[in-house]
């Protein structure tokens, strides 16, 4: 996928949700990983001749991992003219350590984004960017049929009262595998998540159950994605 390609499909999504108003300033989540570092490619240059006016601050909160290496990412931020904030927990060894927890992954998001909530307030942002794709979309829809027993998924825009802040997702009509092909066409600096229970998650079966249902049914990714968008599911009608 080359970047016009992915500004296209992000320029679509921002429209048909009305997801960026004249005068904000957007905090961008950077895990380090590839849909992330795809998000701040698509916001940096959509900035630059969108009609609406922006500002964009990218945050990375940093577990605790002293492995993690994020100097290529500040300098992919410089690159771009996009600032750059590291904000430094020791999430990691509270999970670990000291609560040894053996399924983190909730507790770990909630201690993650109220990190990111208040460094993005800090900055003076109103509103923050999360890199989910499509591939998420339908995931999220597919967990909560099976492990909630209802048809939901999250909102292409959000506000989130407790923090004050608006949550948009830009990437949500890119496909993970064009994201997979941007990373290696843009040589994405991709920072690899050494998390124990990387891979072994909830989203990880859904993912893996899709991907057979899909080889037995042409289209249904397609499908399902046509269904989140119109079975009346908060958020997701979109905007005049």
């Amino acid at each position: 996928m080359k970047l016009q390609q992915l500004l296209s499909y992000t320029r679509k999504a921002v429209d048909d949700y009305q997801m960026i108003q004249d005068g904000d300033r957007i905090a961008i989540g950077i895990s380090g990983g590839k849909d992330s570092l795809t998000l701040l490619y698509a916001l940096s240059n959509l900035r630059r001749f969108y009609p609406k006016k922006y500002e964009l601050e990218a945050i990375t909160v940093s577990m605790g991992y002293e492995e993690m290496d994020f100097s290529a990412v500040a300098a992919l931020c410089k690159e771009l003219n996009v600032n750059f904030t590291m904000v430094d927990t020791q999430i990691a060894e509270i999970l670990f350590e000291h609560r040894k927890e053996s399924n983190p992954c909730s507790l770990c998001a909630k201690m993650r984004k109220g990190a990111f909530n208040s460094k993005a307030k800090e900055l003076g942002c109103n509103k923050k960017a999360y890199a989910h794709h499509y591939d998420d979309v339908i995931e999220t829809m597919i967990m909560s049929l099976i492990y909630e027993g209802r048809f939901h998924c999250f909102a292409p825009v959000t506000y989130l009262d407790r923090s004050d802040i608006t949550l948009i997702r830009p990437l949500i009509y890119v496909e993970e595998e064009e994201i997979k092909k941007f990373q290696n066409r843009y040589s994405l600096p991709v920072v690899k998540n050494p998390c124990p229970v990387d891979g072994y998650t909830k989203r990880e079966y859904a993912k893996q159950l899709i991907k057979q249902l899909q080889s037995e049914s042409p289209g249904l990714r397609e499908r399902l994605f046509h269904a989140i968008q119109t079975g009346n599911i908060k958020g997701w009608n979109k905007q005049p």
